[in-house]
């Protein structure tokens, strides 16, 4: 993706910090698992004898200068970083060529005159970020979805004068359902563009206050997160979202949640309560996973479950993701070499190819 757009004089970006995946308790990632590798040499993957480009396409940042502007605390101070060469050490041992950058929103509920230039602050610091490595990072663009006409104009913005091909979303906007009809300003917009939206859970945060996910096991994240992205989709295809945008393509964080892995009760309800789903999507809702809207990222853990999302969705619908720098995983490429029954393109798609032709790069 190119990210070389017009700044005129805007400053030169301060400091990015690297973030994990809403896990505010845990610790930096060089204490965690992701070890630096300093003189580590850069691993090449290969695919039949030939070298692929790989493209991790979720992978954490956030810009302390624009959560400066509402006082939003760093999640993880010891991963601040001013200097990449950690990360990009990471990056060469694991055999990621790129990295796809996106920042979880925490900005939903700043009213319009701040949003606006929090997210100008972010989207023109992406950019200068990915331009002074523009072989290793991209980024998806931020938008004030709270603001639904402020996120198309800043999506335009984003597109048409600073480059981007591709935003970032969070699994819902301060309670809201994406699926909600005032939202439709801004999906029309990502569809007329053609950019590919990133969707990244920011918890069931509605349980959280009765203790349900309390307790052993961090249950805030390791359930909370993916029943969100389950939730959001899931309104998206029996709302009519995606009918009434069928050019929207959206790539869910974490597998898609839980939803591949139940998606055909998503058909029978409509077999069994056709009078009770409400207005009927326009297609049995597995055929959502599979016709070239919805992608999914490879953060599932094992083959076999690496194998059943293919299996619902089809491969060409699946993109690496690392998580990056939270080490939930730093094997997704041995993952998808490991994975029975693919083919070689079907690899090489999954690796890198899929993702170079949503976000453009070459």
């Amino acid at each position: 993706m190119s990210l070389a757009g017009n700044l005129g004089a805007t400053p030169a970006a301060p400091p990015i910090a690297f973030t994990n995946c809403a896990v505010m308790a845990m610790a930096p990632a060089a204490e965690s698992g992701h070890q630096p590798h300093a003189h580590a040499r850069r691993r090449e993957v290969v695919v039949n004898g030939k070298r692929v480009k790989t493209i991790d396409v979720h992978a954490h940042c956030c810009v302390p200068r624009a959560m400066a502007l509402i006082n939003h605390p760093l999640e993880a101070p010891g991963l601040l970083m001013d200097d990449t060469s950690t990360r990009i050490a990471a990056m060469d041992a694991q055999g990621i060529d790129v990295e796809a950058l996106s920042i979880n929103p925490y900005w939903y509920k700043v009213e319009r005159d701040v949003a606006a230039e929090l997210i100008r602050v972010q989207n023109e610091t992406l950019v200068e970020f990915c331009a002074a490595n523009p072989d290793r990072f991209v980024a998806f663009a931020t938008a004030a979805l709270q603001h639904p006409e402020l996120a198309a104009e800043q999506v335009e913005h984003a597109v048409k004068r600073l480059g981007f091909r591709g935003v970032g979303v969070g699994g819902s906007v301060a309670g809201e359902e994406l699926a909600n009809p005032r939202f439709h300003p801004f999906w029309a917009k990502c569809e007329e563009l053609g950019v590919l939206v990133f969707m990244h859970p920011l918890g069931t945060r509605e349980l959280e206050g009765s203790g349900r996910l309390g307790g052993s096991g961090l249950l805030t994240n390791t359930i909370g997160n993916p029943l969100e992205t389950t939730i959001a989709l899931s309104h998206l295809i029996f709302e009519g979202t995606l009918d009434r945008f069928p050019g929207l393509k959206i790539c869910a964080a974490h597998g898609g949640g839980f939803l591949p892995s139940y998606a055909n009760r998503s058909d029978a309800v409509i077999r069994t309560f056709p009078n009770r789903v409400g207005p009927l999507p326009k297609k049995q809702p597995t055929a959502y996973l599979k016709d070239g809207q919805l992608f999914f990222d490879t953060i599932v853990f094992t083959p076999e479950a690496l194998r059943h999302l293919i299996a619902e969705s089809g491969p060409g619908q699946i993109m690496i993701g690392t998580d990056y720098p939270f080490p939930w995983t730093s094997t997704e490429i041995d993952l998808v070499l490991g994975t029975p029954g693919l083919s070689d393109d079907q690899r090489v798609a999954i690796l890198g190819g899929t993702a170079a032709k949503l976000l453009g790069i070459k």
